[in-house]
């Protein structure tokens, strides 16, 4: 209204907050980058000043929570209803259950990229249908295409985070649609966001028995897999990939991978042909722990060089 004196924007509440003194190193990007969709993900954001800020469904609700390392302390401050549940398990989330130190490197790359990356743990969320879901959309299709079907449907059918967002001015992130709402989406929502019948129908009868599959969490990591691969569409890859980040699995390295099988075999033998059963074997050397040993190989940089044509991009929209 002209002449109105202007309201002053009020500054966000502040949320709850938890400290927490890792026992070793810790490096948020590379602990908390697993959970990442894609630079674009409207439940992940990586700050300027090197917090990181996350937005889940909890069993207790929605949440925001936003982690920042700060000489050797860690701070967590968490909004909405999901809140306590966040702080609650800020530890296990940055790899506090985990313990690097019974890793022993077995190749001269490994060892180097453990040296150069001390602070690498694997993050235990406590949440299977957020990583459960977003794999589903990764399966046969390009990463691209994969962080474009997330980005869409989270954004469309997901709810406001609470809380602030995260830079000087805020900004915008989301919290994944609740299961119920998965259920209801259109066929023809699912087809704009580039979302094949195959995956669309995977994604639907895992949401059906949503709680049975949150209770995986409680089980073994082969207990989980094996419930996880229940739901017909869910197999090994998709399973190991979910696990990894539910549990923090150690051990379940992701087979039928497009591109893992020859980075290993690469980096450990020579072998750009490797298939599963070749990185497997290399990786015996780590059982128990072959999903570290294969996350310190991807990140030593030693891949090796294309001589095929990346997989062909899809777009179902123009079917």
């Amino acid at each position: 209204m002209p002449g109105a004196a202007s309201v002053p924007r009020q500054a966000p509440a502040p949320g709850r907050v938890r400290t927490w003194v890792p026992d070793g190193p810790l490096d948020l990007g590379l602990v908390l980058g697993p959970l990442r969709r894609g630079p674009g993900d409207p439940t992940f954001r990586a700050a300027p000043d090197g917090s990181v800020w996350r937005a889940t469904r909890t069993p207790a609700g929605p949440g925001t929570l936003r982690v920042a390392v700060r000489g050797g302390e860690v701070c967590g401050e968490a909004w909405g209803p999901g809140g306590e549940w966040l702080l609650e398990r800020l530890p296990e989330l940055l790899g506090g259950a985990d313990d690097p130190s019974v890793f022993e490197p077995r190749h001269r790359l490994v060892a180097l990229a453990r040296h150069r990356r001390p602070g690498l743990r694997l993050t235990r969320t406590g949440l299977v249908l957020e990583s459960l879901i977003p794999s589903v959309l990764e399966q046969k299709v390009t990463t691209d295409e994969a962080y474009r079907a997330w980005r869409i449907l989270v954004r469309k059918f997901g709810a406001p985070a609470p809380g602030p967002g995260p830079g000087p001015a805020g900004g915008r992130m989301w919290v994944m649609p609740a299961a119920r709402t998965w259920a209801l989406i259109p066929s023809w929502e699912w087809h704009r966001a580039g979302v094949d019948n195959k995956r669309a129908s995977t994604i639907l009868r895992a949401v059906r028995v949503a709680a049975r599959l949150e209770e995986a969490v409680g089980m073994s990591v082969e207990a989980a897999q094996a419930r996880l691969e229940v739901v017909p569409g869910v197999g090994p890859w998709t399973s190991a990939e979910t696990v990894q980040r539910s549990h923090g699995a150690a051990d379940a390295v992701t087979v039928g991978d497009l591109h893992l099988p020859g980075i290993v075999g690469w980096a450990l033998a020579g072998d750009r042909d490797a298939d599963d059963s070749v990185m497997l074997e290399l990786l015996e050397p780590y059982a128990g722990q072959r999903h570290r040993a294969a996350r310190l190989i991807l990140l030593s940089g030693r891949t090796p060089p294309r001589r095929a044509p990346r997989m062909p991009r899809g777009d179902i929209g123009r079917l």
